[in-house]
């Protein structure tokens, strides 16, 4: 599953001590690709709230939350691919610790072990140095990506103060298709980057020295040729 949400700006919050509202959670099965949307606008229009959304941001956002929780507890058996969703700050427990500041606890979590982030995985790939920053927007740049519907973190919460909720909601849409596409096509070889040859051969080439040196046959012919130049040396010796 590729997974990624919208909120409220995380800096510059000033005096204000409550944590970011999440605003959009998509969640794309990465070999189907389909697709399923959470949202405060979509449970709000399904409860006849769109003209009062903001008295009930708080119950709308709840409901969406706890309904993300039991879609992750209905695919305990799946892997999480996500960009940078690390900490309290923006991740899986700032979406947990969410919830518990509305009054409710999530029934289920994704394990660690399940967590992969694809913005670590491709430099373990290609080097650090494989795009410029901001990555994503570089990245799509590099392989002709469209940035159609594409809006950068101050965007998505400036569209959400501006209840420009469809731009939102196609922009966190537009997100998960992009880092899945990232994938494909690092799984393919064919994503396009910054990386020579040496960021991309040099540390496989010297895994594979090292763990050749260490192949218990390598060991034993070592230890053989050791033994020979002894031998070598005593017959040199005694003639």
């Amino acid at each position: 599953m590729v997974v990624h949400y919208s909120c409220e700006n995380f800096y510059d919050r000033g005096e204000n001590p409550r944590s970011p509202r999440t605003t959009y959670i998509a969640v794309r099965n990465l070999d189907s690709g389909q697709t399923k949307s959470f949202s405060i606008h979509l449970i709000a229009e399904q409860r006849g709230l769109l003209d009062s959304i903001e008295q009930h941001y708080d119950d709308l956002e709840r409901e969406m939350l706890l309904t993300f929780f039991d879609a992750v507890k209905e695919r305990q058996h799946c892997l999480w691919m996500h960009w940078n969703m690390r900490d309290a700050n923006y991740g899986f427990e700032a979406l947990e610790n969410r919830l518990k500041a509305l009054g409710s606890v999530p029934n289920t979590s994704v394990p660690e072990s399940k967590r992969y982030d694809l913005s670590r995985i491709l430099i373990g790939i290609y080097g650090v140095k494989y795009t410029r920053h901001p990555r994503i927007e570089s990245l799509m740049g590099q392989n002709h990506i469209s940035a159609r519907d594409f809006l950068i973190g101050q965007q998505e919460a400036d569209a959400f103060e501006q209840k420009q909720f469809v731009r939102l909601h196609q922009s966190t849409l537009r997100k998960v298709d992009v880092l899945a596409n990232f994938a494909g096509r690092a799984y393919a070889g064919d994503l396009i980057t910054s990386s020579g040859w040496r960021e991309l051969h040099g540390r496989p080439i010297l895994a594979f020295f090292e763990l050749f040196r260490e192949h218990w046959l390598v060991k034993i012919l070592g230890g053989g040729i050791v033994l020979v130049g002894l031998a070598y040396k005593a017959w040199h010796w005694f003639h």
